[in-house]
């Protein structure tokens, strides 16, 4: 049980809420739609405990979904990797498979916030927030991901360019959780890459870039996927520098280019963590050097 107030250390507390485990997903769905909409899902909790000390969030209820079984996986199955959404940040960093074939995987975690928080941080978690703050979600949209969804209802595919709607919103409904994630399988001539300027060690992204890309056999960019970490209100992907570097010979006059197009297309605001010049400065830089980066890993 939680009370609202500042404390002699000056932490913030959340508010009053009753804690429910689920054993399953139909029980926490029977759970949620007994409870209401004031009942909100809870995984490992990196996401909503802190909204919930500064009272963006004042859930009346906490279901607790971590120990449900079958949720934590990283496989390759046919043509998709599959992921599923209780799998931890930690999980995914030593992951061999992710390691040898999903680079861009290694890449993101190790720059999201700091051990502790990665060893119960969900990769579900990460994404069902809705949060342009968060690294996975640019992941996903570049390397077009699709979320699974559990609801009353049964199961859904939500295609990843369907799914963020706005702050803090997506297309989840409330009885929904979210327990897979499925990415089209690495192919011979696929690479990704991604970075972000951050503050300090563990911080939200300044501005952040992922790149994910497939050549043919003749090195031309078959697909292209680019997407960017905290300078929008909604995960965004850069659809008008895909469509510069598709069907093409990716050159260092395009990147070049393409770098500046994803400077003018970002939205960034200015903020404590730099002004919007300075943000689309780093969006022009990183996609660049990303770019760089997933080609050389896709032509390994």
């Amino acid at each position: 049980m939680f009370t609202s107030y500042f404390n002699s250390k000056n932490i913030m507390i959340p508010a009053n809420s009753t804690y429910h485990k689920a054993t399953s997903l139909e029980d926490a769905i029977a759970l949620v739609q007994s409870l209401g909409e004031e009942a909100k899902f809870m995984s490992g909790g990196h996401s909503l405990l802190p909204m919930m000390k500064l009272r963006f969030a004042t859930p009346e209820h906490i279901i607790d979904i971590s120990k449900i079984e079958g949720l934590s996986f990283i496989k390759e199955e046919g043509d998709l990797l599959k992921i599923g959404a209780m799998t931890t940040q930690t999980e995914m960093e030593y992951s061999d498979l992710l390691r040898s074939k999903y680079p861009i995987f290694s890449d993101a975690v190790k720059l999201t916030a700091d051990p502790s928080v990665r060893n119960v941080g969900t990769l579900g978690g990460n994404i069902a927030h809705g949060d342009a703050a968060n690294d996975q979600p640019a992941l996903m949209l570049a390397m077009r991901a699709t979320v699974i969804a559990h609801g009353a209802e049964g199961r859904r595919s939500i295609p990843i360019d369907d799914f963020f709607h706005g702050f803090y919103m997506t297309a989840l409904e409330p009885a929904d959780i979210l327990v897979e994630i499925h990415i089209p399988k690495a192919s011979k001539h696929s690479g990704g890459a991604y970075h972000k300027v951050e503050r300090k060690v563990g911080d939200y992204a300044t501005a952040g870039v992922a790149v994910y890309l497939e050549l043919d056999d003749d090195g031309m960019c078959r697909e292209i996927g680019i997407a960017l970490t905290n300078v929008s209100a909604v995960p965004m992907r850069v659809e008008r520098a895909e469509e510069m570097l598709r069907g093409k010979k990716i050159t260092d006059e395009l990147i070049d280019q393409v770098g500046v197009v994803a400077s003018e297309d970002c939205e960034p605001t200015s903020d404590l963590r730099g002004s919007e010049a300075y943000k689309r400065s780093l969006v022009n830089t990183i996609t660049k050097r990303m770019l760089n980066k997933a080609l050389e890993r896709a032509r390994q």
